[in-house]
């Protein structure tokens, strides 16, 4: 999706769409700039609507249905990442000649610090939150932030930095154009927000702009659509060891280890993050870091104790509890296919038993059926729930036939509840939705939490029936 560059003139007039977190960055950027903006948003009554009236006096506040006429007649709109270009009053803006930006190009436009960018459809948060704990362990100032985190905006009035790390979505590239980065990188590309795109095309070419003007680019090898689509200087990774990526997993003395070039880096078994997925995540990690190390002045090696350390980010493929020898992971962060692919064969190359996977919620469009062989593979049973469960499980059949076992559940506690009793020691419960989370929970972290819980409840009643049996 093309964007108009933004318009700079001091008498601007200027509109921010959506007063969300960041569209209250933007707003709040534009108040520091000493600029006259106005604010709109989709929603009739959204939350905290008195506060944001009260800290922004000096802006007319619209609500409700988007107007093309309005929008028409303002120089430039800022557009929050959740609202769509395709919006038919900003469509007719746009063919107004209204200029568009979002926050990232508001930032760009205003900081003049070596950025790495950080996009794909899974990884991206652990990614991103490692990069930032590998640099700053060696005594480098890193900021993160963007899609996670604060804001990109909000993080121009954090401490002085000497690089900014973001995470960036592809709404937020949308209305991105030449972001310069160091480094940029897109992790890897599988189908998602197919409600928002035209397809796997329209939505790879939001993520390829990216790589718009960036210095370096990381490449994962294993997947072509990460491949920038203009010449840069590539530093590759690839879970194999076929020796055409810098970055790469070989197996030494009967353990997967991390190599750069010949360099043995560290093993499997020293990262606290588990699965192959997550090995792609820090090989990522180190390539991304490689290319600014130069830079910063600083050597790989230095970072390396950082990734040891590194926990990992909540709610995905987070280790919850262990239930009669059954583990549990929480990886609601999985809210489209392909991440629940990945920690599906993540978690199912090393597993003793089999997985019994928790999925479901609202689909945003997926098709579901690339889930078919690994299932086959690692996991007993499908244990299907929300709104879009019986849309799901017929991506598992064919001619009326089940390629993988699956039930549908009203709730997520009656498949918890299934799950942990037919599931056996060596076995895996995995919550890997697959799906957004809004149909049943606020949001994934929501979700993530109500799934620990029951993993809590349940570790209790296995405790008191095993004092029970010991009295």
């Amino acid at each position: 999706m093309a964007t108009t560059e933004m318009a700079t003139a001091a008498n601007t007039k200027r509109m921010i769409i959506g007063l969300g977190l960041s569209g209250l960055s933007c707003a709040r950027f534009a108040q520091r700039q000493g600029w006259s903006f106005d604010l709109c948003d989709s929603r009739e009554t959204p939350p905290g609507l008195a506060d944001i009236q009260q800290e922004f006096p000096q802006s007319r506040i619209y609500c409700g249905d988007l107007e093309g006429d309005l929008l028409a007649s303002y120089d430039e709109l800022i557009v929050s990442p959740g609202v769509a270009l395709a919006e038919p009053a900003i469509q007719q803006a746009i063919e107004a000649g209204v200029a568009i930006s979002g926050d990232i190009q508001l930032f760009k436009e205003h900081v003049n610090k070596p950025v790495i960018a950080i996009t794909g459809s899974n990884g991206k948060s652990t990614v991103t939150s490692l990069v930032g704990d590998m640099l700053n362990h060696c005594g480098v100032k890193a900021l993160v932030g963007g899609n996670i985190g604060l804001p990109a905006l909000d993080l121009t009035n954090e401490q002085e930095a000497d690089i900014y790390v973001l995470e960036l979505s592809s709404f937020q590239l949308e209305t991105t154009t030449n972001l310069n980065a160091e480094v940029a990188t897109i992790l890897n590309l599988s189908e998602d927000h197919m409600d928002r795109y035209q397809g796997m095309k329209d939505y790879l070419a939001a993520k390829q702009r990216i790589f718009q003007g960036a210095k370096n680019v990381v490449v994962n090898s294993d997947d072509q659509a990460t491949i920038p689509d203009h010449s840069a200087r590539n530093i590759t990774f690839s879970l194999s060891s076929n020796g055409a990526s810098r970055f790469y997993l070989k197996n030494h003395q009967g353990v997967d280890c991390l190599y750069c070039d010949q360099q043995r880096l560290l093993s499997a078994d020293e990262i606290k993050i588990k699965g192959r997925h997550n090995l792609a995540n820090v090989l990522a990690a180190l390539a991304l870091v490689d290319a600014v190390c130069k830079t910063l002045g600083i050597q790989l090696e230095q970072t390396l104790p950082a990734i040891r350390e590194f926990p990992g980010l909540a709610h995905r493929c987070q280790w919850v509890g262990n239930l009669n020898g059954v583990d549990c992971y929480n990886d609601s962060k999985g809210t489209n296919v392909g991440s629940t692919l990945a920690a599906v064969n993540g978690l199912g190359v090393g597993a003793k038993g089999k997985i019994w996977l928790l999925a479901g919620g609202v689909d945003k469009g997926q098709r579901f059926d690339e889930l078919v062989q690994p299932c086959q593979q690692y996991v007993a049973e499908i244990l299907l729930y929300g709104r879009d469960a019986n849309n799901i499980q017929q991506d598992f059949m064919q001619d009326g036939k089940a390629l993988c076992e699956s039930r549908i559940f009203e709730s997520m506690d009656q498949a918890f509840a299934v799950a942990l009793e037919k599931s056996k020691a060596g076995d895996l419960i995995l919550l890997s939705p697959a799906c957004a989370s809004f149909d049943q929970f606020t949001n994934y972290a929501v979700r993530g939490e109500y799934f620990r819980q029951l993993v809590t409840d349940a570790s209790a009643d296995v405790n008191v029936a095993s004092e029970v049996q010991h009295d």
